[in-house]
């Protein structure tokens, strides 16, 4: 399932974030894509999920025009082929591990127990289902917050800094897990990063800049 943006642009009012981005991420490709702080890195990821709305281009994933669904069409494109892992985690502090990692298959009302199992032995959380997240360290909540994005085995994976609040030691070790479980389940992986240590890893890195993207 190939993901192609064509001269994507997004604006404030009169502030232009960035203007004339396209790319195109194959299926089971790795993109990283740098560039300043403030220069709409996170935006275009939102974009590329249909999080956030754009005011020129397109984006267009396995054929289906993104811009032209309704808020409800795209959240249940969203909830099938897109995984999303953020910065700050964004698990529940209220209900333990496994039914963190467990929510993409319950929303899509495919509840699988077993495939959640496996996905926390996969990223070196086994035994730790029960656990709540208060009881975790970051690096182990990252890797949860990986698990919960690939539970349902998304054609498409954005990663939003993935690293950047964890030590070089466990950021190496989350980048470990999440390329492995990428490759695993032939996803697309698409990295918004300032560590080079972590863009270093990509089949292809892209350089955002307000005038477009280059390599």
């Amino acid at each position: 399932m190939t993901l192609r943006i064509s001269e994507l642009a997004k604006r404030y009012g009169d502030a232009t974030v960035f203007e004339q981005v396209s790319l195109e991420v194959a299926p089971g490709e790795f993109v990283a894509v740098v560039g300043e702080s403030g220069v709409g890195k996170s935006t275009l990821l939102n974009c590329m999920a249909g999080l956030d709305s754009w005011d020129a281009g397109t984006v267009v994933h396995d054929g289906i025009d993104i811009g032209a669904l309704d808020a409800e069409a795209r959240a249940l494109w969203r909830r099938k082929h897109v995984g999303f892992v953020f910065q700050a985690f964004h698990v529940l502090p209220h209900l333990d591990v496994a039914q963190n990692v467990a929510l993409p298959l319950m929303l899509l009302k495919q509840p699988d127990p077993a495939r959640v199992a496996h996905m926390l032995d996969a990223v070196g959380l086994g035994g730790l289902g029960e656990r709540l997240p208060q009881q975790l360290s970051g690096g182990q909540l990252q890797r949860v917050a990986i698990a919960r994005a690939l539970v349902h085995r998304p054609a498409l994976l954005l990663a939003d800094e993935p690293t950047g609040n964890l030590d070089p030691t466990t950021a190496a070790k989350v980048m470990d897990v999440l390329l492995a479980q990428t490759r695993e389940h032939g996803a697309s992986l698409v990295l918004v990063t300032h560590s080079e240590a972590a863009a270093a890893r990509a089949d292809r890195v892209l350089h955002l800049s307000a005038s477009g993207i280059r390599p």
